[in-house]
């Protein structure tokens, strides 16, 4: 049955991880397979290669065939050098000791290019990083320059900006003062503490009792006092007032338009004066009963009513 070395398709979706197989060639990709020679993983740089050398080649020398991808992983590993080698020393060209000269040989050049590769690598990551470094300073170097820009006041054209620099410098304050400000408020906060202390002690029962005593001496004190005063001033009346009586004015009597009003004895002693009528004196009792008549009466009104109610 034709046997091939060939790979097995292994991990999940976008990262591939295969087996390098010894598998016959009527199986499936991922079917059944003879032997296992090793693992192939591509998503590193340089990629891995983890073979079995010996079995490997023991394959091929039993007529296995290889793919074309199995065939550049092999010979990258020296499998197929190998391979090579030992078929000189089936025809007799070469001696095991030559084969394995040449294969050290070979094997050495090998792995110093892949040294080379990788220490290439990792100088172009180093490189990379240098570089982001050197562009992230830079960046930041241009921010803090605008925002010193910023900061300092716009000058006119022709003058330099040192001399408003100096400036700054020269209004900025001294840490002297603060110390000064420091030995200021020190004896302040003595003066607050003593007062906070002094508060504490007259919050004590003993302070309050003694507060409460003197107050009810004082107002004892107070009430005597007003009571002395009290004493030694006369006692004054109030006088009341009362309402005088309505007078006639007789000195305006010409200004105003209404008649002088006459007492009744003045009346009686001068016959030239009369007194004025009354009311019942100038009203007759035909006035009256004319008044009376001109008002509607109640039983005048049912007789109109009764009227109205007929003609209907």
């Amino acid at each position: 049955m034709p046997v091939k070395i060939r790979l097995q398709r292994h991990g999940k979706k976008g990262k591939p991880f295969y087996w390098i197989v010894a598998a016959d060639s009527r199986a499936k990709r991922d079917g059944k397979y003879l032997e296992k020679l090793g693992t192939y993983n591509p998503n590193t740089n340089p990629a891995t290669i983890d073979l079995n050398f010996d079995n490997s080649v023991q394959w091929l020398q039993n007529g296995a065939q290889p793919t074309d991808t199995a065939r550049n992983i092999l010979s990258y590993r020296g499998v197929m050098m190998k391979h090579h080698l030992l078929g000189g020393l089936r025809k007799g060209a070469l001696t095991e000791e030559q084969v394995e000269e040449k294969f050290n040989a070979w094997l050495d050049e090998k792995e110093g290019k892949i040294a080379d590769k990788v220490s290439g690598l990792d100088k172009e990551k180093e490189k990379a990083k240098a570089d982001a470094l050197k562009a992230e300073k830079e960046v930041n170097e241009k921010r803090i320059a605008a925002a010193t820009e910023a900061e300092l006041p716009e000058t006119p054209e022709g003058e330099d900006a040192s001399e408003e620099v100096e400036a700054v410098t020269e209004t900025a304050p001294e840490p002297k003062a603060d110390v000064k400000q420091s030995e200021e408020k020190a004896p302040e906060a003595k003066a607050k503490d003593e007062k906070s202390a002094e508060k504490s002690a007259n919050d004590t029962p003993e302070a309050k009792k003694e507060e409460s005593k003197q107050a009810e001496t004082k107002k004892v004190e107070d009430n005597k006092a007003d009571d002395k005063k009290a004493a030694a001033e006369p006692e004054t009346k109030e006088v009341v007032k009362t309402p005088e009586a309505a007078q006639t004015d007789r000195d305006n009597a010409k200004d105003n338009f209404a008649a002088p009003l006459a007492d009744k004895e003045e009346i009686k002693k001068d016959d030239s004066k009369k007194e004025a009528p009354s009311v019942q004196e100038v009203v007759s009792d035909e006035d009256f009963s004319k008044k009376d008549a001109d008002k509607p009466q109640p039983a005048d009104d049912k007789k109109a009513d009764d009227k109205a109610t007929d003609k209907k």
